[in-house]
């Protein structure tokens, strides 16, 4: 059974993520962010909607995610479940994220979708991650929490912020989704 019919309203919800400061450790490494402008929707969705996905793939709860191309680098998934959309991340230039009730969800900027379900920590607060990665949670604003991503020996790798959005990024190969309310979760 799907997390969404559950604990989902039927409205439709844009969810989109914001800016990883810093590359994570390697070249292969992608930036965090989606951008602002998903929340007006209007061009990415229409230009979605007169488009067929280039694939679809189901996730974690048993939901679906239909992918668009939108351009290079450019990405639009729109979270499917009962023939309901959910809501929509676009990776523009940069990965994207969203903790959808414990299921959390990654939208890479080449289209990839990786999708896993739990193992959040709530922030403020260190917590391993999976690929011997640490995050230091802080909290520095009004929906506003900041993760550093730290290596070996504490050293900062990179750091993912909401800023009224979750967000999330493909760490070399760990994904990381820090939502607005302060939970961090990752995922090999």
């Amino acid at each position: 059974m799907s997390l969404w019919k559950s604990r989902r309203p039927a409205a439709v919800r844009v969810l989109t993520g914001t800016v990883l400061a810093a590359a994570l450790l390697a070249p292969a490494a992608t930036a965090a962010a989606a951008t602002p402008a998903v929340h007006g929707a209007a061009a990415p969705v229409a230009a979605a909607a007169a488009a067929s996905p280039v694939r679809t793939q189901t996730l974690a709860d048993g939901s679906t995610a239909e992918i668009y191309k939108l351009g290079a680098e450019h990405y639009l998934a729109k979270i499917v479940y009962r023939g309901q959309v959910y809501g929509t991340l676009e990776a523009n230039q940069h990965d994207t994220g969203v903790d959808a009730n414990d299921m959390f969800v990654v939208l890479t900027l080449d289209g990839q979708v990786h999708s896993w379900l739990g193992g959040g920590h709530r922030g403020p607060g260190t917590f391993a991650l999976p690929g011997g990665w640490t995050a230091r949670v802080t909290k520095v604003g009004a929906e506003r929490y900041r993760a550093q991503i730290l290596g070996d020996r504490g050293v900062v790798y990179g750091t993912l912020e909401t800023n009224g959005h979750d967000t999330g990024v493909n760490a070399n190969g760990v994904f990381i989704v820090l939502s607005l309310g302060g939970v961090i979760s990752a995922h090999l």
